[in-house]
């Protein structure tokens, strides 16, 4: 059997024995589904660009793109340009707009790829002097873009909206006016200040259940405008109470990283969509997961997804914000790029400590491809930053 030298919290280093046998690649439709299912896709840098890492974004397209692929090989949507792509985070508009022309792209080439792309006001640096209507041109342009493409809209929340809002009826006004003018409905996009704290106070109140009021409003005025709405706030309470006050024809897509298979699984009085940044780090357990689902076989579900939930908990931990360096881990972990570098420097947000923890949960959830080459390449990792054993 595989083993590791991995440090523990009391600076030890000790063997791991890998136990978890490693699920099988298999491809899906989404139409094996039940339940519609994004994965917010990350992006893949190269890391042999001359650049400056902080400051230019240089991103590896062809590996990039090959990982869309896969994930509609599975049978999951792409949801792109997110903030798993790091989307205001290092991943600039100019950028996010070069992605969302290749993805669409490869998008055509097949017949069988659900993606929808990100639209906000990242290009529209947050101030005291930025108007309500300079938001709304800066949605204009984002979405615009989207749609000339031939994409399709999820409607991003915007750091500029929540710095210069004076109440709840700003935002009415702001995503009133876009949602009137989309061509056909939109997901819409509620990141709470756990994932970026510049969002704390959106919809007009630091109270979510008070601004969930704000955005049910919202929403029930413009219902033949939204398809569904992602909320992101790691409250399977907060959600549920949010699901069964929509209406009938607007969806719930669940983007909560820490309750997600309960959340999917629902209950007598609905279920939620999902469009999370774990699916692209266990894009194979989803998969398999929801195929299981739509068998009606919801023991196997649970027995698929319940072991991937210690392992998001774990990545999207406080920093939250930081999650990305761990889903990009993970993908350098089981071959799907060849380094573990990110734009921005971001692979740094997360110490070794955190990183070898994740190793452990990741044999436990299944989602190692191949034991042996994780471990080579975990080796690396820890000899890079001087934790030999």
């Amino acid at each position: 059997m595989t083993s590791i030298n991995l440090p523990n919290p009391d600076r030890s280093i000790t063997p791991y024995q890998l136990t978890g046998e490693p699920l099988p690649f298999i491809r899906h439709k989404a139409s094996d589904f039940s339940r519609i299912a994004y994965a917010a896709a990350h992006v893949v840098a190269d890391p042999l660009a001359n650049n400056d890492p902080w400051l230019t974004p240089a991103i590896d397209w062809a590996t990039t793109l090959k990982f869309r692929h896969r994930l509609w090989d599975l049978g999951l949507g792409v949801a792109e340009a997110m903030d798993t792509a790091q989307r205001g985070m290092g991943l600039t508009w100019t950028d996010a707009q070069e992605l969302i022309r290749r993805s669409q792209a490869e998008a055509r080439t097949r017949d069988d790829s659900l993606i929808a792309y990100g639209a906000g006001t990242d290009h529209l640096a947050p101030g005291p002097y930025v108007t309500i209507d300079q938001i709304i041109r800066a949605y204009e342009e984002q979405v615009g873009f989207v749609e000339k493409e031939g994409g399709r809209v999820i409607l991003m929340a915007s750091r500029a909206l929540a710095a210069s809002a004076k109440s709840p009826d700003d935002y009415i006004r702001v995503y009133g006016h876009i949602l009137q003018q989309v061509r056909q409905p939109v997901i819409m996009h509620w990141l709470g200040e756990m994932f970026d704290p510049a969002l704390q106070g959106y919809w007009g109140n630091i109270d979510h259940d008070v601004a969930m009021d704000t955005c049910l409003d919202l929403i029930a005025a413009n219902a033949d405008k939204v398809d569904g709405i992602k909320i992101s706030l790691l409250s399977a309470e907060k959600e549920i109470a949010m699901r069964r006050r929509l209406p009938a024809s607007v969806k719930m897509y669940t983007g909560d990283d820490f309750n997600y298979a309960d959340l999917i699984a629902g209950d007598d009085q609905g279920y939620s969509h999902a469009l999370l940044g774990i699916f692209d780090a266990v894009a194979p357990a989803a998969s398999a997961g929801l195929a299981a689902l739509g068998r009606g076989n919801t023991n196997e579900f649970f027995d698929l997804l319940e072991p991937t939930v210690p392992l998001s908990r774990h990545i999207f931990a406080a920093p939250t914000r930081f999650y990305k360096t761990g889903v990009v881990f993970l993908a350098y972990l089981n071959g799907l790029q060849d380094h573990f570098q990110m734009i921005g420097g971001q692979q740094s947000a997360r110490s070794v400590q955190h990183l070898a923890e994740l190793f452990r949960l990741a044999d436990k959830a299944r989602v190692l491809g191949d034991p042996d080459e994780a471990v080579k390449r975990m080796n690396a990792v820890l000899n890079v930053n001087s934790v030999l054993a």
